[in-house]
């Protein structure tokens, strides 16, 4: 696709790279290029990218942290758009008695966050102790664990449509679920989450225990995106199932393609070795799902995604 980057990008206040190297900059630490990376510096800059976009027939895509991303080998086409500008980090924090509002800019990072909240001694954010990527990110894929999920305390989430149009949404009208919501298609500014104040002794020491736990069962300090598929739900029982007890139970901690190898620690992670590639991972992520397929008879759907050129973003 040519793309006329003088009148989609030309006058408005966006900062862009060209043929820029994201892949290296996601959490598996490879990957391809993306054509064109833009971030805005203002929300009106946002909006009316995201028109011209749309008028142009140019796919967007949205980069958070790369937290559970993988980018294809030969990159992708199209908007790579990314709220890292100061404007798209800030927090703001209103107290109504007991109860804190903080309204949260899609940029921030979701560990900063944790540490803001834990030292205000704000309750209900604990469970995303080390949960890697940003708070668009987060509400995206409605992160979370064992502890809870982001949309626990999320009550309202801002987003620019990819016509150019502004939109708030109450969070309960959204159908968050595990690992999903019916949010629309969109870039995601913001977002506002409710917090009770509490001892912050008291949420410190459930940050730490979780972080902890985390750190223990977890290849925390490897090149990796986080759990590599969902955890299905039994057919025969309604239950959700151990994604990484599927994959124990299939014989596959520490299968390898090229530099891709399923964690010999959890085995729902994928790790990157040097020599790695995009490509290497995509296999190993295929084979996975065959093995447990033909012997659990278990589909399993992959958390991480996967950006490819040409795709429809």
């Amino acid at each position: 696709m040519s793309i006329s980057r003088s009148s989609l990008l030309g006058d408005l206040d966006v900062e862009v790279s060209l043929d820029a190297q994201i892949g290296a900059s996601t959490w598996f630490g490879i990957g391809g290029r993306a054509d064109i990376l833009a971030c805005p510096r203002t929300e009106s800059s946002l909006i009316e990218l995201a028109a011209r976009c749309r008028d142009q027939g140019v796919p967007v895509r949205v980069l958070g942290g790369g937290a559970n991303l993988l980018v294809d080998d030969g990159g992708v086409d199209g908007v790579v758009v990314q709220l890292n500008h100061e404007h798209f980090k800030t927090i703001r924090y209103t107290a109504n008695g007991d109860i804190t509002s903080a309204r949260v800019g899609a940029g921030v990072n979701l560990f900063d966050l944790v540490q803001e909240t834990k030292r205000r001694g704000l309750h209900g954010f604990e469970m995303m102790a080390g949960i890697p990527g940003t708070a668009g990110g987060g509400v995206r894929m409605n992160a979370g664990g064992a502890w809870g999920q982001l949309s626990d305390c999320l009550k309202t989430v801002s987003m620019v449509a990819l016509d150019g149009t502004h939109h708030v949404f109450d969070a309960e009208t959204l159908g968050f679920r595990y690992r999903g919501s019916d949010l629309p298609h969109g870039i995601i500014t913001e977002c506002i989450i409710s917090l009770q104040e509490d001892d912050p002794i008291k949420v410190s020491d459930l940050v730490k225990k979780i972080f902890q736990h985390k750190k223990s069962t977890q290849p925390m300090a490897d090149h990796s995106a986080g759990c590599a598929f969902k955890n299905p739900v039994d057919p025969s029982t309604g239950r959700q199932m151990s994604a990484g007890a599927l994959i124990d139970k299939a014989d596959l901690k520490g299968r390898s393609i090229g530099g891709a190898t399923v964690s010999n620690q959890h085995a729902n992670f994928i790790v990157t070795n040097t020599g790695a590639s995009a490509t290497d991972i995509r296999r190993l992520i295929d084979e996975i799902r065959d093995e447990v397929l033909s012997r659990m008879g278990i589909t399993l759907e992959p958390e991480v995604v996967i950006w490819k050129r040409s795709d429809q973003a």
